[in-house]
């Protein structure tokens, strides 16, 4: 699948993709409805609007949809379903437009220009978010493209490409109130916040190792020349090696220290202060048993009468 990237596109329709939670939730209930252990994918239709180059992802539903894994060529979509559906959504909120259509993928499949091509009857530039509903990195889960015409060197042939959008997560302020509540019942009770906040910086460090070993696998390939020289990405990294603190200064070693010694004080008398609640337990423990056997021992026994008497 032909791919251009963001940084070779001089001038761009479509700047940005902003997809909103409900839209994840809405696909992710899609996938386990439909495609749940499988290697298959499912599609849907987006629904949003655009403006200035930003386009908002605020709805989606789901489409029949089926291939063959073995032919590419082979595929079927229920346009009638979905024109049936957006006449429906329409009559709800007459503002969100079919704006593109969605793929848990994860990645680019080669029907996917013909696919992309349905929807251009129902908008100008579709867009195509691809949704990673089980992912293996740290991140944002989507990717979004749209289509462009690529003219061959001879000028006589045209082919369409993809072309890739930054895209993010955003909400507004009442998405922002249900996915808080939401979380908080999802979240487990059992978990303290010690070990969910360790959890959290353990994740988010395995998503740094990641990219810093993407980084480095990207600069062993421009140097041994299997990818060619890009200027920009180069500046973004030094940008980013520019960000980082200079370590060899001596008030910034002496202040990590004092934030480590901080740090195991507070752990230490925790410990301390856990290990004497739980000897304090035991002990009371241990004397309400023993005033639980002195008053079984007080007890009269019932002496067993004669029979007949």
């Amino acid at each position: 699948m032909d791919v251009i990237k963001s940084q070779q596109m001089s001038s761009r329709p479509i700047e940005k993709v902003v997809v909103h939670p409900l839209v994840l939730l809405s696909i992710v209930d899609h996938y386990n409805r439909a495609a749940r252990d499988t290697k298959k994918r499912v599609v849907g239709v987006l629904l949003g609007t655009s403006f200035r180059g930003t386009v908002d992802v605020t709805n989606s539903y789901a489409v029949p949809f089926e291939e063959d894994d073995k032919d590419a060529s082979i595929w079927f979509l229920d346009h009638n379903y979905h024109e049936s559906m957006f006449s429906m959504f329409r009559r709800i909120n007459a503002k969100e437009h079919v704006i593109g259509w969605y793929s848990t993928g994860p990645k680019l499949r080669e029907n996917d220009l013909n696919i992309h091509g349905l929807f251009n009857d129902y908008v100008p530039t579709p867009i195509l978010v691809i949704i990673d509903v089980q992912p293996k990195e740290l991140g944002i889960p989507t990717k979004a493209y749209y289509a462009v015409e690529e003219v061959k060197e001879n000028a006589t042939q045209k082919s369409q490409v993809f072309v890739h959008v930054p895209s993010e997560i955003a909400a507004h302020e009442v998405e922002e109130i249900g996915v808080e509540h939401l979380l908080r019942d999802v979240k487990d009770t059992t978990i303290s916040t010690l070990a969910t906040e360790v959890t959290g910086k353990l994740t988010a460090l395995k998503g740094l190792d990641a990219h810093l070993q993407e980084m480095c696998s990207y600069l062993d390939l421009v140097i041994d020349g299997k990818l060619p020289l890009n200027h920009e990405i180069l500046y973004h990294l030094q940008d980013i090696f520019n960000l980082l603190p200079n370590l060899n200064v001596a008030e910034l070693i002496k202040s990590f220290a004092v934030k480590t010694n901080d740090m195991i004080l507070a752990i230490y008398l925790s410990s301390l202060i856990r290990s004497v609640i739980a000897f304090h337990d035991l002990i009371n423990n241990k004397m309400l048993n023993k005033e639980y056997e002195k008053a079984e021992d007080s007890k009269p026994v019932a002496l067993p009468t004669a029979a007949g008497s």
